[in-house]
């Protein structure tokens, strides 16, 4: 068997990031930023006023008090979106909104529930440092100041910034186009009735509904049966559409695995035995002759266990980094936390344990346990219902106790965290 980290270098070695195209910053959400962004504006662009209440000279009110308020000439009323500077002389104030530009002429803001809210002339019973309640201009950027890093996510705080530093489109990198075949004779379809030795095909909802998650452009799903020729039939209509094509099933060491059986004896897609559980089968490489005109580089290849827990793991360990990657986005792997498990389990012995989890977030700390009672059985479907990550223990723990600190890495989409 060779290492998780062998296989995963495998494939990012493979994967080159896509082009990229430039969109509306309304449909920008969730891509990855195709390069490093400067502010063109100054953030805020002028100086402006953090409170509701009157722009002033600090000095003018620098005695007031509730016992001997000071009392201004009100010369202007300012609203938010004002463009007015109007002048102020000593003992004269600007009424003003939150966010209005400042005058030139003042140098602090008295809230209005430190005056009396007059229109004409106001009452101030509270000083006012220079600069308070201010809003310098630039403060938070300077035209030209770094914004948003190339490989960045373009999340909801992202897109806020770059349409306040001026920007209505944003370069972003192309999505992914990803296929996802389902092999298997026993497959139906989801909510058809179950003959004997049928089972619901689970797997193409799960890794296409992953791939859109991790920013992919799914451009077709098929069901197969164990026949070889209709597995070639669907890789030679997909390989020219496709950056990347995701089987799932027919790569293990049984009778009726056409996956491995069609892709294995050209060379193009290398199956191996991963140090994993589950997991283990992988397949993976780039299609090329025949099924691509020779010299034209084919999509990306992933044979992925049928069992859907299997298939799962494999996507998030395996398949994700690539999506990643082919949008050039700076983290391609979710960080991992400690977490302490709340009860024990066994591990598999010489294999590293993808354990789909439950992880809870605790005045405690960090806290994990199985998503399903019975362990990380491939086949227990119904458990990652109820996973919003999973525990990664590594293969020289022969068995997990209670208060045993584990890794763990939360499920997350790109544009989102389940918690």
């Amino acid at each position: 068997m060779i290492e998780v980290e062998t296989q995963l270098a495998r494939v990012l070695a493979e994967t080159r990031p896509l082009s990229s195209e430039t969109v509306a910053l309304a449909a920008a959400h969730g891509r990855v930023i195709a390069e490093t962004v400067a502010s063109r504006y100054a953030l805020p662009p002028w100086t402006n006023s953090a409170m509701d209440g009157y722009a002033v000279r600090s000095a003018d009110v620098a005695t007031a008090s509730a016992d001997t308020p000071v009392t201004l000439e009100v010369v202007a009323d300012l609203p938010a979106g004002a463009s007015a500077d109007p002048a102020l002389s000593p003992g004269q104030a600007a009424r003003i909104m939150t966010g209005a530009p400042v005058p030139a002429d003042a140098d602090a803001i008295v809230p209005v529930e430190a005056t009396d809210g007059g229109e004409r002339r106001v009452s101030v019973t509270t000083p006012a440092a220079p600069g308070v309640h201010i809003r310098s201009a630039g403060e938070d950027r300077q035209p030209g100041d770094a914004l948003v890093s190339a490989g960045s996510r373009a999340g909801a705080e992202v897109l806020s910034a770059l349409a306040s530093a001026g920007y209505g489109s944003i370069a972003v990198a192309r999505r992914p186009r990803v296929a996802v075949i389902a092999t298997g004779s026993e497959l139906v379809a989801p909510g058809e009735p179950l003959d004997r030795g049928q089972i619901p095909d689970s797997n193409s909802l799960l890794i296409s509904s992953l791939a859109i998650e991790h920013g992919a452009e799914l451009v077709e799903v098929v069901r197969v049966s164990d026949d070889i020729a209709d597995l070639d039939t669907a890789l030679r209509r997909l390989a020219g559409r496709c950056d990347v094509i995701v089987l799932t099933g027919g790569v293990s060491m049984g009778a009726y695995d056409p996956v491995k059986e069609l892709l294995s004896p050209g060379g193009q897609v290398s199956f191996e035995k991963v140090a994993m559980q589950p997991g283990k089968p992988q397949g993976f490489g780039r299609l090329g002759d025949p099924w691509v005109g020779a010299g034209e580089p084919g999509p990306l290849v992933f044979g992925l266990p049928g069992n859907p827990v299997s298939a799962w793991v494999s996507f998030l360990v395996f398949v994700r980094p690539c999506l990643r990657a082919l949008q050039g986005a700076s983290l391609v792997e979710d960080p991992r936390l400690s977490a302490r498990a709340e009860t024990g389990w066994r591990t598999p012995p010489g294999r590293r344990q993808y354990l789909p989890a439950r992880i809870r977030l605790t005045d405690a700390g960090v806290l994990v346990s199985p998503a399903a009672a019975r362990g990380s059985g491939s086949h227990l479907v119904g458990s990652l219902a109820d996973a919003n990550g999973y525990a990664i223990v590594d293969a020289s723990v022969e068995r997990v106790q209670e208060g045993d600190l584990v890794h763990v890495v939360r499920l997350m989409s790109d544009v989102g965290a389940r918690l």
